[in-house]
């Protein structure tokens, strides 16, 4: 029985028809993965604050939270995983350059086709990003249908 979840939070920065992606560093099954910019929500912190929190963090921009759109959310469950839900932004509106901000936990950032995503993106922002090119609000991995 899952007792709680956490809340990530992902950010789409589009550059015309462009997303940035960032490559894990980690010594997990993810590492060498693309992922978007994401984290999660800290006590206290709204999901449009901590989203524009963890772009500057990871990638060194800064984003009105007001110039972020809640454009997907997916439900999460994974066996030996905590429970999460992740609520994905995408924004078009940011000021400074996009620079890997963590080199502890990102080997490099690259932006991407939307139409042309590397297959070794993680599937949890795989299905945050897909569901926005879709128009599909929600979407849900790892429960059963």
């Amino acid at each position: 029985m899952v007792d709680r979840h956490l809340v990530d939070v992902h950010v789409l920065l589009l550059r015309g028809a462009e997303v940035l992606l960032s490559r894990r560093r980690s010594a997990d099954e993810f590492d060498g993965l693309w992922h978007l910019p994401a984290g999660k929500l800290e006590a206290g912190e709204s999901a449009l604050a901590a989203a524009a929190r963890e772009a500057c963090e990871e990638v060194g921009v800064v984003i009105a939270p007001a110039d972020l759109r809640h454009v997907h959310s997916a439900h999460v469950v994974d066996t030996g995983r905590e429970a999460r839900i992740g609520l994905f932004f995408e924004t078009r509106r940011w000021s400074g350059e996009p620079v890997n901000r963590e080199p502890g936990k990102s080997y490099e950032l690259r932006w991407f086709p939307l139409a042309d995503l590397p297959e070794t993106l993680i599937p949890y922002p795989a299905a945050g990003i897909r569901g926005y090119l879709d128009g599909v609000t929600y979407s849900q991995r790892g429960w059963p249908d």
